[in-house]
């Protein structure tokens, strides 16, 4: 692999990332909030079109995002060159069975780090300066999934940073993991009325997050803090309680709010 130096590294991945971020959110909302989108929309739920200015203050933030995690990446790759991390560019170097457990081990890893500084974010000290622009959006859309306050952006930059220093991994995982982690994000964000009505009760939403879950947070901050999965909420007792019975209630038209 070519070594370049830091700057190269930050100006490139200040590229790729903001290119990522457009891409993915901005064709996900392309894709859900279009006229064409209708009928993906659940109609028996309340709708919301989020307002410009939502969307302009999440975009600003995303591009500073942007430029916080791709300091965080030139840092990685500037570690690499130096061989002071522990990516590998050989598959069999550990099996090829390893890119699967790195893998998941990655995301489980990521989901308790995001779940505990996630929390710690809604400490009423804390909250203003790291975390009340991610909160602007009361009703979220996938321009909200980057929407960092800088200081947060650096606090969930560092996971990355610090796991290939920690933990074997090769390229691909690691590009996989980040893959899955802005997917995931934008889902997340889609809005409560975007997925079928079942999720939240089928295995899978029982078990991980959706946009359904992850919603209730953007208005109810006490609940709902993971990333990936229910786990530590539901551990921790951070799972509303009430959440399956409060989607039904507001598919039913019993209620209007959470």
């Amino acid at each position: 692999m070519i070594d370049h130096s830091f700057g190269f590294y930050g100006f490139a991945f200040f590229g790729i990332i903001l290119a990522r971020y457009f891409l993915v959110a901005g064709g996900t909302y392309l894709f859900f909030y279009s006229p064409l989108s209708q009928s993906f929309v659940n109609h028996n739920l309340r709708h919301w079109s989020p307002s410009w200015r939502s969307i302009q203050q999440d975009i600003t933030l995303s591009v500073l995002s942007a430029g916080v995690f791709a300091l965080a990446a030139a840092f990685i790759m500037t570690g690499y060159s130096w061989g002071i991390t522990r990516l590998y560019s050989h598959p069999q170097q550990y099996g090829l069975c390893y890119l699967g457990v790195s893998y998941g081990a990655v995301l489980v890893l990521q989901d308790a780090y995001f779940y505990f500084t996630h929390r710690l974010f809604h400490h009423p000290s804390l909250f203003r300066w790291l975390h009340q622009g991610h909160h602007r959006s009361r009703y979220p859309t996938p321009w909200t999934s980057f929407a960092f306050d800088p200081l947060e952006a650096i606090v969930q930059s560092l996971f990355l940073v610090g796991i290939v220093f920690v933990l074997p991994l090769h390229f691909i995982t690691l590009i996989a993991a980040l893959t899955t982690m802005t997917i995931w994000a934008v889902l997340n964000h889609l809005g409560i009325d975007r997925l079928p009505s079942s999720f939240p009760h089928h295995w899978l939403g029982r078990w991980f997050i959706g946009p359904a879950h992850h919603s209730i947070h953007h208005r109810k901050y006490t609940v709902h803090y993971g990333l990936y999965f229910t786990f530590w909420d539901k551990l921790l007792g951070t799972q509303d309680p009430d959440y399956e019975q409060k989607f039904d209630e507001r598919l039913t038209g019993k209620v209007d709010g959470v």
